[in-house]
């Protein structure tokens, strides 16, 4: 175990091997108080765990699986979404600078043109009314050429740009915006995390495929509520309102 050098925004834990860093950070979490945004990285997961149970597939070294802690109390629980907006636009402005193209897959998947090159698990406690710890895991594909599991679209840094890059300059940078939105969501101009929000949103202009319980439909997106729901308005004009599982894309 590594301790992260002096310049790193936030405390770092570096380790070779773990199951999870979700799970290594919450174990640890139950043990000692760890200050807020401390992160663990891994450069191997055997059971990295991504949305809807999804294993998330990653070569030993090649890419980024990180975990960081928040203890938001000032939070409401209805407000938890506003977590995943400033992880995901954290993420999605940091890959700006290495490519184009980058969005937000609604929730908090972040996308390059029509293939996923990252996905984020949050895992929240509440106290009450108010969230009393946040641990979100985050994998970003970067150095990793080929893909084998039955994931339908992955793609990394270095399939688009070909070239390596660097993996703990890409996770500075993305601790450090985190770091400054999670500061602006503490004074409460929520306003300007979800305007930035819905403008980075994949598909977020057109008509495009959908599929519900119902079958298949076109629609434009309205926009991403509050509390986290989709908003869509199909071709009849009917809106469709949607939490995370009830629809999927059909890329």
């Amino acid at each position: 175990m590594m301790p992260c050098p002096e310049s790193f925004p936030v405390p770092l834990i570096h380790i070779a091997k773990a199951d999870s860093t979700n799970g290594y950070l919450n174990a640890l979490c139950e043990k000692e108080k760890v200050s807020e945004l401390t992160t663990v990285v891994a450069d191997f997961q055997t059971a990295g765990r991504g949305q809807r149970g999804n294993s998330w597939e990653s070569e030993d070294g090649k890419n980024l699986m990180f975990s960081f802690v928040l203890y938001p109390t000032f939070l409401e629980a209805r407000k938890q979404f506003l977590l995943s907006q400033i992880a995901s636009l954290a993420v999605k402005e940091t890959l700006d600078l290495y490519i184009g193209d980058v969005s937000i897959k609604w929730p908090n998947d972040i996308y390059w043109k029509d293939k996923k090159i990252c996905g984020m698990l949050i895992e929240n406690d509440l106290m009450g009314i108010h969230i009393s710890q946040s641990i979100a895991g985050v994998g970003i594909n970067i150095n990793q050429k080929e893909f084998h599991s039955s994931a339908p679209n992955p793609i990394s840094i270095i399939q688009i740009t070909h070239r390596e890059s660097d993996r703990m300059e890409i996770l500075a940078q993305v601790l450090q915006r985190i770091k400054e939105y999670y500061k602006i969501l503490q004074e409460g101009d929520i306003e300007f995390i979800t305007d930035r929000y819905q403008a980075a949103l994949f598909r977020k202009e057109g008509i495009h495929f959908y599929k519900d319980s119902e079958g298949t439909f076109n629609a434009g997106i309205v926009e991403v509520e509050a509390d986290g729901h989709l908003v869509l308005q199909d071709e009849t004009g009917k809106i469709r309102r949607y939490l995370f599982k009830e629809v999927q894309y059909i890329l």
